[in-house]
């Protein structure tokens, strides 16, 4: 009986879930090819699977200038490699020194995470502080420090792991053996820490690459500094723009913009990369983000 039920149970979840990924990858499907759709076909038919006319009209378009694109992915996969390199070993070793007992001002700095949690500053007085105090704005460091070199969120995942998931008799005996902390934290904790820091790494890395609001907010005259994000935002404003303040007389070029196709094309461009690394980090991530959030 229940071997039966166990069984039923078994092919509805998969069902279920099989429904819901296509639920997610169709939007992906549709996205991709309103890309390649041309933009008049694409206003008077709406998005389809199957359009009536293909066109490269709107990657042209973007990639007219393949320099500025390319430094702009540039750009973004050095802010997204540095910081989530700082980003990591921020939270990793303040982590893991809040999920050991004993810690001198562990209670101190526990609380004061948590406490981030809950509330913030606010926009204006953060933007006050970093542009008239740290003075970073029109530099790179905009684009690594303001609401994402560190999160409080991250920091109390990674410490639920460090104390539910290492074994306490594995460090004791590091410990016995002569190890330092940092020495237990560098090649004890870290090691069989692999899930959980795959998983912190991806949200990480993802919210670098999407970030594009502390450029809008920080970097107004250097446009070198433009992320992938920033550039295609700010082709989305041209090109909105453009369409909407075509006269009669004026260049034929400017009322034919591909305005609709292109902003598909600039959602591809953006998630690419992303998704051509997900799958290869995907284990450790659903193994991270449950260890790391089941208990606590």
């Amino acid at each position: 009986m229940n071997s039966k039920r166990t069984k039923g149970f078994l092919a509805f979840a998969n069902i279920f879930l099989s429904l819901d990924v296509i639920c997610c990858i169709i939007p992906l499907i549709l996205l991709v090819v309103s890309s390649f759709t041309d933009n008049t076909a694409l206003i008077r038919n709406g998005y389809q699977f199957f359009p009536e006319k293909f066109s490269l009209d709107a990657y042209k378009y973007l990639f007219k200038s393949g320099g500025v694109i390319m430094r702009a992915y540039g750009m973004s996969f050095v802010v997204t490699g540095l910081g989530l390199a700082v980003s990591l070993t921020v939270t990793t070793m303040l982590a893991y020194a809040i999920s050991r007992p004993g810690i001198p001002g562990k209670r101190f700095l526990t609380f004061y995470v948590f406490f981030t949690m809950l509330f913030n500053g606010g926009l204006v007085p953060t933007y006050m502080m970093y542009t008239g105090t740290f003075h970073i704005k029109n530099t790179i460091w905009a684009l690594l420090i303001p609401n994402l070199l560190v999160r409080a969120y991250y920091i109390m995942l990674m410490r639920s792991y460090f104390q539910t998931s290492l074994p306490e008799e594995i460090l004791e005996a590091a410990s016995i053996d002569g190890a330092s902390e940092f020495q237990t934290f560098y090649k004890v904790s870290i090691p069989m820490s692999k899930p959980i820091i795959a998983t912190v790494a991806l949200f990480t890395m993802i919210l670098y690459w999407n970030d594009w609001q502390n450029g809008l907010y920080y970097i107004t005259t250097k446009t070198e500094l433009f992320t992938i994000q920033n550039l295609l935002n700010r082709m989305i404003q041209e090109i909105q723009y453009l369409s909407s303040n075509v006269t009669v007389g004026q260049s034929t070029d400017l009322s034919t913009l591909p305005s609709t196709s292109v902003r598909m094309a600039i959602a591809v461009i953006g998630i690419l990369p992303i998704a051509i690394i997900y799958p290869f980090i995907q284990n450790n991530f659903a193994k991270g983000i449950t260890l790391g959030a089941v208990k606590g």
